[in-house]
């Protein structure tokens, strides 16, 4: 099957300006369909302005696909859901009216009110359906955010901090709704700081100052650093300055 995500000699810059800095993305890179990867690294690293790259909303150099298409193509709009890092709603909707419209962008069949209902379980938001954004608190306008991107059904999901400010019951059955989504196909790509979030997900892309420095699963990662966790195998492949993880690749 093909990649959902191919990048090859990419550059993404941070402006306009061509004497700011700019971010230089992973060398190639792509990702399967169905699959849940997670894209860490510490701020700055440029974790953000790669996916604003890959959503369209960045300009690059170099080649990027997505879904088949380059990136920011106008056909892919409907097929990828972005949940930004800061929540992107509208203060006069409610949780329940914004799945209503963003399920109807360029999907079909249009999601049900039951499928509507059983996302806003899941997230927690079942209380304060019906209630306008602007009254909710930022930790459940972020949620709200959240299923927006989630109810689209797109083929693509790309989600920043998919779980801050969740609590774990919520974080889990969040996973459980990644992983089933998953299944049937889906592709994530979720962006995190949080090294530990990333230990859930199928592959890892490790970004260090615009570097990839690491792109394999959590137990090859840990293996290959021996160390016993995703975030002593960072600081570990940080301090060492390399991120071979094997003959012939690239970083």
């Amino acid at each position: 099957m093909s990649p959902v995500i191919t990048a090859t000699g990419l550059t993404v810059g941070r402006s306009p300006n061509r004497h700011r800095k700019t971010i230089v993305g992973p060398p190639s890179f792509a990702l399967p369909p169905g699959c849940i990867s997670g894209l860490v690294g510490p701020s700055g690293a440029g974790k953000t302005t790669l996916i604003r790259a890959i959503t369209g909303l960045q300009r690059h150099q170099g080649e990027l696909t997505v879904l088949g298409r380059r990136a920011g193509h106008p056909a892919n709009r409907g097929r990828i859901g972005y949940d930004p890092q800061e929540a992107a709603v509208h203060p006069g909707l409610s949780a329940r009216e914004h799945c209503r419209y963003y399920g109807t962008l360029g999907h079909d069949p249009v999601p049900s009110r039951e499928s509507i209902d059983e996302l806003l379980e899941v997230l927690g938001l079942a209380e304060v359906a019906e209630v306008r954004t602007d009254r909710l608190s930022g930790g459940q306008r972020k949620r709200v955010s959240l299923a927006c991107a989630l109810i689209s059904r797109a083929k693509l999901l790309v989600i920043d901090e998919p779980t801050v400010g969740l609590d774990p019951l919520t974080r889990e059955y969040l996973w459980n709704h990644f992983r089933s989504l998953a299944a049937e196909g889906v592709t994530f790509l979720l962006s995190s700081h949080v090294l530990e979030e990333a230990s859930r997900c199928d592959r890892v892309l490790m970004l260090r100052q615009g570097e990839l420095i690491a792109d394999e699963t959590p137990s090859e990662l840990r293996h290959r650093t021996g160390r016993p966790d995703l975030e002593s195998a960072f600081l570990t492949l940080v301090r060492e300055g390399s991120g071979s993880s094997g003959e012939g690749r690239k970083w």
